[in-house]
């Protein structure tokens, strides 16, 4: 690995866990994009790849900071983690199983939709 990516890695993470921190996104939304447009990665690879983050405890001490101030609903945080488990499975099975340029599509469009929902929406 060059100089330069590691450069660009240190850089995704710093702005992803940032990002996070600040308005609870990072993963699929900066991460993402980021490997497929500043490292090359396709889609699927780059989606895996910010999948296997999420297997480690990536955001303990934002929650913690949020927990601490009294910002978790720990049930529905339970209720959402338990669900994501399974969705997150079903939903790899099938990305894999479809183009890699459709799935980009994909990405792009929800990404589009909740974007001009939250610009535009109440």
């Amino acid at each position: 690995m060059s100089f330069y990516q590691i450069s660009l890695l240190l850089f995704i993470g710093i702005c992803a866990g940032f990002l996070s921190g600040m308005v609870g996104i990072g993963g699929g939304i900066v991460i993402v994009p980021m490997l497929v447009y500043f490292l090359g990665f396709d889609q699927h690879t780059a989606q895996g790849t910010t999948l296997f983050m999420f297997l480690f405890p990536i955001g303990i001490l934002g929650v913690m900071n949020y927990y601490n101030k009294g910002n978790v609903d720990m049930k529905t945080a339970a209720v959402i983690c338990t669900t994501f488990v399974v969705g997150s499975y079903f939903g790899s099975k099938l990305s894999l199983s479809i183009d890699k340029s459709t799935v980009t599509k994909v990405f792009g469009f929800i990404f589009l939709i909740i974007s001009l929902k939250m610009i535009f929406g109440k």
